[in-house]
């Protein structure tokens, strides 16, 4: 009976050191899979914003920098994740570039982790994208 006992306790030793040994690799892959899905999620808003306020200032009659403007800070707001800046150059005359420029960030959770074991991480992860249409003639 006492060697059950002991074989039973061992095997639940063994158990529990192996999870010492899993947990935190599994949390830091964790953590990595939500920066990489919020990273993305920010990086596909801020394309398809500046895609659409592009498009929108396109084919604007009057004050297309304001138009395009308007409609990226539009399609951004429906974006749960991170921070963007919206930047519209150009327009004006029918043939000219429009050109709308976001800037995002969002907050890096390894960043606090990495500090732990002595590597340096930035606090945000921070991108740009462009989209570019040409105006439309009337």
């Amino acid at each position: 009976m006492k060697s059950l006992l002991h074989r039973f306790l061992r095997d639940r030793r063994a158990e529990l050191d192996e999870a010492a040994f899993v947990l935190p690799v599994l949390i830091l892959v964790s953590v990595a899979i939500v920066n990489l899905a919020m990273l993305g999620t920010a990086a596909l808003s801020a394309g398809n914003a500046a895609n659409y306020g592009a498009r929108m200032g396109s084919v604007a009659v009057e004050n297309q920098a304001a138009v395009a403007a308007s409609a990226a800070n539009q399609a951004i707001d429906a974006a749960r994740v991170g921070e963007y800046a919206v930047n519209v150059t150009g327009g004006g005359q029918p043939g000219t570039i429009i050109t709308v420029s976001i800037n995002f960030s969002v907050p890096n959770y390894f960043g606090g982790l990495a500090r732990l074991f002595g590597a340096s991480a930035p606090d945000t992860f921070t991108g740009l994208t462009q989209s570019y249409f040409r105006q439309e003639g009337w």
